[in-house]
């Protein structure tokens, strides 16, 4: 078996999941100026480490990146069967803004990363997000709950308009979080 056929080690594979943590704090806060040496700090690492798993700046972004978005995806799948279909789609939406939190901390390294694989990453898995939330909003507009007029991409691109209508700095994401309530609620039907 030759060396990329093999498993990847235990320890190998908490080192890159603290290293991504590690990296969405960091880099979150610091943008593409962050240094790495203070991820691997971080993470609990050496540098070499660091570079073991990813081999370049943009890799590890995309990696963060990534890691958010699957996170997302799951939550998606655990709250399908949720008792509560508008709750779930709330609690989906709340954890998106945190995804956008950790995005714009990287906005500026993001944007140096402007492969064509890069993009076709980055189109991947915003269609991954789009069929997750879309699932959710469907179950909540086919029993009644909501508007059936709203697609996925509406209620994405609104989460997105209200994260980037506030500038960056403390609190906005309790604004943000605020505004999608009241849009949400908005969206409900009304009894009769």
């Amino acid at each position: 078996m030759n060396e990329q056929q093999r498993k990847p080690r235990s320890d190998g594979l908490r080192n890159r999941e603290r290293l991504i943590e590690a990296a969405k704090e960091v880099l979150g806060q610091g943008g593409p100026q962050a240094s790495l040496e203070a991820v691997a700090r971080r993470a609990g690492v050496g540098i070499g480490t660091l570079y073991r798993h990813y081999p370049t700046r943009e890799a590890l972004f995309q990696a963060v990146y990534r890691h958010e978005v699957d996170q997302l995806i799951k939550l998606a799948d655990e709250l399908k069967n949720a008792a509560d279909a508008t709750e779930a789609l709330r609690t989906w939406l709340h954890a998106g803004v945190a995804l956008v939190a950790t995005k714009r901390g990287m906005l500026g390294a993001l944007a140096v990363v402007k492969t064509e694989a890069s993009s076709s990453m980055y189109s991947e898995l915003s269609a991954q997000m789009k069929l997750a939330v879309g699932q959710l909003l469907h179950r909540a507009s086919s029993d009644g709950t909501l508007r059936t007029d709203i697609n996925a991409d509406d209620l994405l691109q609104t989460m997105y308009a209200f994260c980037y209508a506030r500038q960056p700095e403390p609190g906005w994401e309790a604004q943000v979080l605020r505004l999608l309530d009241i849009f949400l609620d908005g969206l409900k039907l009304q009894e009769t």
